[in-house]
């Protein structure tokens, strides 16, 4: 079921479970999931994007794999908060996902994930290619992260 309201997602989780974020691009989907404590987020994967059966075949893959209970996606809204074509795409892709799974799935605003993902990924010093290679998944941890700090709160 998708949840628009953030507490919603929150409240309709199973303790216990860990969560998957994902920061959705037009040629890749980053992967992060987080511990069953809910506490830290951890990039995991970054998958290549091909046809929506197999990339949702992947995902629930994971999800199946890492004991997960609910699936989080980033929703690239523009800086003055509205919501553009790539928040459509991803809402989108939610609908479709949610036909194929009972986990609960929620949006966290994910506007400068990936800036903030990029200078993480500088100040480490990380090559020009390498980061090319981990980034999307680097910001659905800072996706995931945020909502998981969020969730402490509610």
């Amino acid at each position: 079921m998708i949840h628009d309201v953030f507490e919603d997602f929150a409240g309709a989780l199973t303790p216990m479970t860990a969560l998957m974020g994902l920061d959705l691009g037009d040629k890749t989907i980053g992967v992060a999931v987080s511990d069953r404590m809910r506490g830290v987020a951890s990039p995991l994967e970054t998958v290549r994007r091909r046809k929506f059966t197999l990339d949702s075949e992947r995902l629930l893959e994971i999800a199946a794999d890492r004991q997960i209970g609910g699936i989080l996606l980033g929703l690239p809204k523009n800086m003055d908060g509205t919501e553009g074509p790539r928040c459509q795409s991803t809402r989108a892709f939610a609908r479709n996902l949610s036909r194929l799974t009972d986990l609960p799935i929620g949006f966290w605003d994910e506007r400068l994930s990936t800036v903030a993902a990029e200078k993480a990924l500088l100040e480490a010093d990380t090559s020009r290619k390498r980061r090319g290679q981990v980034i999307d998944h680097v910001a659905a941890g800072y996706i995931l992260q945020g909502a998981l700090d969020r969730m402490r709160f509610l």
